[in-house]
Order: C-alpha cells, then sequence, then structure tokens
C-alpha cells in the first residue's frame, strides 16, 4: 500500500476575534510569537492509552506546512494516517488498530506555524503509549551517498528487532525517522534493546526492501541503545553580536548518536529487456535493464541474419546497437526475428528467454527514396545555375560524407587526439593520415599510433610523442576514412601546438589511512573527475593539470575494476568506501604542489566541502524580527 501521509486544511474564516494580531504597519505590531501548547487528547506521555485520534490545542490558528513530508509517525502506519489542522488544534488519526504495549511517536519536525506570521512551535514531536511505560531511547545518526558523500534528504531510516538478514526484507520496521536536509535522522520512543539499522528510499509504502531499485543503506553492525546523563556548555546571547553569558546544560545522552549509513541504489537489478527501437534504418536497438555478459543471439524470420551485422554494444553489455550491413535489408521497412537473450526470472534466476520481434523503421523506404530525389533535384538545380553563370559545377553527385566529431588540439602532452565515427568504418587508411612536426620553416614526419578503443568500435585515438613548445600538423586525405554505407571522411588539415610545460602544474597527494593497492584518487573540478590516479607507494601523481580550483575525491577499489562500485544486500556487501579531502586546492601554473591527505582526519559527513555539495542544509525555521526591522527602519527614516 502506498503510505502518504495526507493531510486538510480547512478554510478558516476572514473574520476571527481574540487571535494574535496579523501585523499589517496600521494594525499594531506584527505577531512574533511562536504557537502556544494549551493541552492534548490523550495527555503527553500518557500511559494506557487507547485513543488513536490524537488532538493538540493551541492558543491561536494553526497550520500544517508540508506535512507530507515532516510528519512521521512511529510505528510506521501502513494505513494512511489522516493528518489536519482544524482552526487552533491539530487531529491526528491513526487508522491502523493500535499494538499493545508500543510506545507511539507523532514526529511533527516543524511543520506546525501560527496562521499569521508562519512562526514555528520549533520541532515537536508527541509521544504516548499504549503500555504501561514510555520508551525513551534515542538512535540518531547520518545518511549519505555511498558514491559522492551527498546527504540524503527524506529517506526512511527504520529499526528492527529481528537481527536475521530477512527482517529488512520481509518485515516491517518497529521503529522510523526521515532524514532532514543535513541527511541527519532522530529515532524516538525506542525500547531498550539491541538492534539493526536500515535506510531505504521507500517506493511502495511498505517499510521493506521489496524493490530493487530503492535507495537503501545498511550497517553489518548490530547496534544496543543506552543512555547517560551529560552537560553540554550553551551560549546565552544578548544579541546577534555579544552573548551574556555560557552555562551549563544537563541533559541525557542517548547513544548510539552517530550512526553512519552509506547508501546506494542497486544498478544490477533484474535483467529485462527495457525497449527496442530502429531511429533509422541502419541499425536497431536493444536496452536491458542491468548487464549481462552474453549478446542476445538474432535469427531472421524474414531475413537472412546470417553475417548481416555490425555490432556496437557498451562495456556492460545492456545497450546494442545491430548496423545492417546489406542495403536491401536497410530498406526493408519491418525486420521480424526471434531474439534469444538472458533476463531474470520471478525468482531472480538468469534464464534464457525467446521473443519474436518487429524492428520498424521510423521512416518508411518510400519516405526516403523521396527524400533521396528531392535532395538529388535540389543538387541539380544548383549544379545547372552554376554551369549558367560559368562558374565551376559538379557533373556527379558528390558521396555523402562520413560524419564524425573530433578533437584536434588544445591537448597536454599526455593526451591524445580522439576521433567519434558515427557508423562504424569499413575502412580505416593509415597512409593517407599524416603527421608532421614542425622543425624551423618545415614540417618532417612525426611517428603515431592510430588505435580503435576497446570498447566502443567507432571510437579512436591517435598517439603521438607530443612535444612542449611545438607545433604540429595532422593531414588527412580524402577517404582516409570509410564507412561500412561507403560514406568516406573528407580531406582535412589541421595545425594545433603542445603548450609550454610552463603552462601546466603538478600534484602530488600523500594517502594515508587506506590499503596502497586499491586506492583510486580523483581530481574534481566542481564535482566531475578530471584525472585519476591509482595509489603507488601511497601517493597518486597527477602531471600537467592545468591552472584552476579542484577537490579531492578517493574510492577504494576493492575489486580491482578501476570505477565505484555500489553494494549488494543480498550478499552482505557494502559500497566501496568514498572520502574526500575537507579543502579545496589551488593550483597555479609552474607549481608542484605535495599534499598530505589522511582520509580518517574527519567525519565522513564532514567531508565534502559545502561549495560543491548540491544538497545544502535546511533552513532553520524562526521567528521573524519585523517588528524590530520595522523599527530600524523608521529610524533610518
Amino acid at each position: 500500500m502506498k503510505r502518504l501521509l495526507r493531510y486538510l486544511l480547512l478554510p478558516l474564516p476572514l473574520f476571527l476575534a481574540g487571535c494574535a494580531n496579523p501585523g499589517s504597519p496600521d494594525g499594531g505590531p506584527y505577531d512574533e510569537e511562536p504557537p502556544r501548547i494549551i493541552g492534548t487528547t490523550p495527555l503527553f506521555g500518557q500511559v494506557g492509552s487507547k485513543n488513536s485520534k490524537i488532538r493538540i490545542y493551541f492558543n491561536e490558528l494553526v497550520r500544517l506546512d508540508n506535512a507530507v513530508e515532516k510528519v512521521v509517525i512511529s510505528p510506521p502506519q501502513l494505513e494512511m494516517p489522516e493528518i489536519a489542522s482544524k482552526g487552533k488544534y491539530v487531529e491526528v488519526k491513526l487508522l491502523d488498530t493500535l499494538k499493545a504495549n508500543t510506545t507511539y511517536s507523532i514526529d511533527f519536525g516543524d511543520a506546525i506555524v501560527d496562521n499569521n506570521e508562519d512562526n514555528p512551535l520549533g520541532n515537536y514531536a508527541f509521544i504516548f503509549s499504549t503500555g504501561e511505560t514510555i520508551d525513551t531511547m534515542e538512535v540518531s545518526g547520518t545518511v549519505l551517498n555511498a558514491e559522492n558523500l551527498e546527504p540524503v534528504k527524506g529517506i526512511l531510516v527504520g529499526l528492527h528487532s529481528d537481527t536475521t538478514d530477512t527482517a529488512f526484507t520481509k518485515k516491517p520496521f518497529v521503529r522510523v525517522a526521515r532524514t532532514n536536509g543535513s541527511g541527519r535522522f532522530v529515532i524516538r520512543g525506542v525500547a531498550r534493546g539491541s538492534y539493526k539499522i536500515y535506510a531505504l528510499n521507500d517506493a511502495d509504502g511498505d517499510f521493506r526492501y521489496s524493490q530493487k531499485s530503492e535507495m537503501l543503506a545498511f550497517s553489518p553492525q548490530t547496534i544496543t541503545t543506552s543512555s547517560f546523563p551529560d552537560v553540554r556548555m550553551d551560549t546565552i546571547w544578548h544579541d546577534s553580536i555579544y552573548y551574556d553569558s555560557i552555562i551549563p546544560v544537563h541533559y541525557t545522552h542517548f547513544i548510539p548518536d552517530n550512526v553512519m549509513l552509506r547508501a546506494f541504489k542497486a544498478s544490477h537489478a533484474d535483467r529485462h529487456l527495457l525497449k527496442t527501437e530502429r531511429q533509422a534504418s541502419e541499425h536497431f536497438d536493444m536496452y536491458f535493464t542491468a548487464p549481462s555478459t552474453e549478446l542476445p543471439h538474432i535469427k531472421g524470420l524474414n531475413f537472412n541474419a546470417d553475417n548481416a551485422f555490425v555490432i556496437e554494444s557498451n562495456l556492460t553489455k545492456d545497450t546494442i546497437s545491430f548496423w545492417l550491413k546489406d542495403t536491401t535489408l536497410i530498406y526493408q521497412d519491418t525486420l521480424e526475428a526471434e531474439v534469444r537473450y538472458f533476463e531474470n526470472d520471478s525468482i531472480g534466476a538468469l534464464v534464457e528467454r525467446t521473443d519474436t520481434i518487429e524492428f520498424v523503421s521510423k521512416f518508411s523506404h518510400e519516405k526516403q527514396v523521396k527524400w533521396a530525389k528531392d535532395a538529388f533535384k535540389k543538387w541539380q538545380k544548383e549544379q545547372n545555375k552554376r554551369k549558367k553563370k560559368g562558374e565551376p559545377y559538379e557533373k556527379t553527385q558528390p558521396i555523402p560524407e562520413l560524419a564524425m566529431e573530433s578533437r584536434i588540439g588544445n591537448i597536454a602532452p599526455n593526451e591524445n587526439l580522439s576521433f567519434i565515427f558515427k557508423e562504424p568504418l569499413a575502412l580505416v587508411d593509415t597512409t593517407k593520415i599524416h603527421l608532421y612536426l614542425q622543425k624551423d620553416s618545415i614540417y618532417e614526419e612525426a611517428p603515431y599510433l592510430f588505435r580503435q578503443d576497446s570498447v566502443s568500435i567507432m571510437r579512436y585515438k591517435l598517439y603521438g610523442e607530443w612535444r612542449p613548445l611545438q607545433r604540429y600538423k595532422l593531414v588527412v586525405d580524402s577517404a582516409a576514412f570509410v564507412g561500412i554505407y561507403n560514406h568516406a571522411s573528407k580531406a582535412t588539415d589541421h595545425k594545433f601546438d603542445i603548450p609550454s610545460l610552463d603552462t601546466y602544474c603538478s600534484l602530488f597527494v600523500n594517502v594515508t589511512g587506506v590499503n596502497d593497492s586499491l586506492g583510486v584518487v580523483q581530481l574534481l573540478s566542481s564535482d566531475k573527475p578530471v584525472s585519476n590516479s591509482r595509489l603507488k607507494k601511497g601517493t597518486a601523481e597527477f602531471y600537467f593539470v592545468r591552472p584552476g580550483q579542484y577537490y579531492l575525491r578517493m574510492f577504494v577499489d576493492r575489486n580491482g575494476n578501476g570505477k565505484w562500485d555500489e553494494g549488494d544486500y543480498s550478499s552482505g556487501l557494502q559500497p566501496e568506501e568514498t572520502y574526500y579531502y575537507p579543502q579545496k586546492l589551488t593550483l597555479k601554473a609552474r607549481w608542484d604542489i605535495t599534499q598530505d591527505w589522511n582520509i580518517n582526519d574527519f567525519p565522513l559527513d564532514k567531508q565534502k566541502p559545502l561549495e560543491i555539495t548540491k544538497q545544502k542544509p535546511d533552513q532553520n525555521r524562526t521567528i521573524k524580527s519585523r517588528n524590530a526591522e520595522r523599527k530600524q527602519g523608521k529610524k533610518k527614516k
């Protein structure tokens, strides 16, 4: 059952007697007093209560602000509660049957405000018990995105007294809370005892991990609640600048109060065929929901599929393009095929499935023929105009140019030239690729290597021995690259310079607190990696870094695949650990900087610099000082 806390905002009368002054400039001072509780039913902290309807009465009109997100009831309610503000009271109707000997907490956060000036009551939680005692323990901590240490706002955090691994997937939580903008949570009304703790983006409202698409976090440790008397020092401020005194405040310290949960979303969800499409007649595409080690097998039903394709696949084989080599198949509007592929069945086992699929071209052959004729007429008309004017003209329509993207120039000495083609290549003629190095006023041939990318068949790189402060020229003759549809590349001529070494800087990061062979340090521009370096003897090395402001992130590459990997609850696998250097680095040209970094100097929730943290902390709702502001405005006049 989908759980959404609904609430009603009933219309208030336009004119109310005895309520707080709305505070117009001509109607007296603004109302700056928060709403005050004058009574509750049942009583706050009442034991033995059987009342599933709770009312909280105030001295003035109140309303609820964003109760759907802010109000959390524990134990969690499977039947959607009704929460409403009704004039001078707030009413909560619990539609689930009350559990015996259970402490109930209704955490309003700062959702209760007065009706006129939005003055907040403050963080408020109402507690009562159906048993003879009130459970008073609390568990608090933080939920962070495991990959980038972003605070996770609004995720459900829950406890299970059943500490077996199956409780998270089979049973609803016994106590819950939600995180704020800083990822912080406080679970109240907890009984003394031992628990397993989890975080869950509960998409279907059943308070358990039932969908692999749900973000989750879990701790392998069992936590035990306890408390002890403690003292903290509070400051009493005279105003925003001066304080009157610092006084000791005695309070009950509940532990654990620093639980750290690292949340992730499983990318290896069940594998299913998501969709197929044929946006262009030259190829059709298949998209799957999860990776595979095997490519689909295609058997043509109205065409011969033997040796009919050039297959382009990403590394995880969940996005695959089948490029048709035969033009008769390109012209065929519908290709019917028997497709065999692997997917997960209802119990999660990987099984082979066979489907009959029609790959229908988005644009019919008839329409494409018309477009080709129109293009020929337009070309022919243009050439006739040129001929009549005595200008050079083409006698035969040229072959369409091979489309490609290239990055040539503006590279550092450790970078290379890149080429991305828009169709698979049938021919690469390296005798038509010429790289020259300028010496004095002449260009001499320079060595290079031209290689296909290890993952994509349509990406290539040209590797050269780049020398700082030298000029190069790359000449590519026409038809150096020919696609499988006989589209040929045009001739190009590019000159580019390799900048001086004085243009760059170097960074050496000495990292402690991690296994030397597992750490991969990332140099970040904002929160995006610009370069990776695996630790060697405790040091990550970055050469030819362009001057600017950077940040550092490191992940522990446990499986050695060079990329960050999420966890897996079914196997008890935690996501790979991520750390941030807590300060910004300013790198200047010609600098060689060595930076020491102990990844354990700061707790995880204090590591990521705020300027690159997207999820900012919630702004605390405070009483508005509008009377003082108005008084100050009058003084200025």
